[in-house]
């Protein structure tokens, strides 16, 4: 069922209208970050676009929390699932002052992982096992559990319609929120070389955005987006804070800017080949 994707240098396309963005944490020292947007729409372009992250606003953040999936929820309100064993839980969030106003703590053997919402309903996966469960988006109650086919639990996202998921390899999966039956899956790729480490995802605009995660604990590892207020919100495991950002596009690179920051996390003996 496997459906390998190898387009164009500018084109990492999901369907005729989905688009995957890879969102790269860098550094938050400064007032920007590094992002890598991949757009499929400008054919004209020889390498996809390269932004940089503007902080508009920071907030605080439980830096308790080890984030593992992140949602807007309106009204100035987060959704947010937290990992490792015996601390998961699912929590409600008002943005302003950090505070959790309602938590669901996990079984202490669960890892919480990817979460996302359908109508009144959370969709959270876990990590090291194929079990997710539904929440109540009001009270946070358990409403039941569900079975996913992919190899482990990561990133969690939907359209409305079709649930998408990321078990940390290079794979993005569709899923039926009905049935949660596989769908599709695709094997992202830059040029020849697949891009593993697909991590939290998030549906913005009819594209899918992904974190690319490294090999270190304190990481960006939530993405939120507002759509009504057109707002992006980030947050990582244990952080203090969490950030509103802007993309803003940098006219001045070319394709090493892909290779140093995409094809390191992919494959570093072929970055230059």
């Amino acid at each position: 069922m496997a459906n390998q994707l190898k387009l164009p240098w500018q084109r990492w396309l999901i369907s005729s209208t989905l688009l995957l963005t890879i969102l790269f944490p860098l550094s938050i020292s400064s007032n920007t970050w590094s992002a890598l947007l991949v757009d499929s729409q400008k054919e004209t372009h020889q390498f996809p676009n390269i932004y940089s992250i503007e902080i508009i606003n920071e907030y605080p953040h439980d830096p308790k929390a080890f984030t593992e999936g992140l949602l807007y929820g309106g009204n100035n309100t987060l959704y947010e699932s937290t990992g490792l064993y015996g601390e998961s839980s699912v929590r409600r969030v008002t943005l302003q002052t950090g505070k959790v106003e309602a938590l669901q703590k996990m079984d202490s053997s669960y890892f919480g992982e990817g979460l996302t919402s359908i109508d009144e309903r959370l969709y959270q996966l876990t990590w090291e096992q194929k079990t997710g469960f539904i929440y109540d988006k009001d009270s946070l109650k358990r409403l039941g559990e569900f079975d996913h086919q992919m190899n482990d639990g990561w990133g969690l996202t939907t359209d409305g319609k079709i649930l998408f998921g990321s078990d940390g390899s290079s794979t993005l999966y569709q899923f039926d929120p009905q049935t949660m039956e596989e769908i599709r899956r695709q094997t992202i790729r830059y040029k020849d070389h697949q891009v593993h480490n697909l991590n939290e995802l998030e549906y913005v605009n009819g594209e899918v955005w992904a974190n690319i995660i490294p090999e270190i604990y304190d990481v960006l590892n939530g993405i939120a987006w507002d759509r009504d207020g057109e707002r992006i919100f980030v947050t990582g495991k244990n952080w203090p804070k969490l950030f509103e950002i802007k993309l803003l596009q940098l006219n001045n690179h070319s394709g090493s800017d892909i290779l140093r920051q995409c094809v390191p996390i992919i494959d570093s003996s072929k970055a230059m080949e």
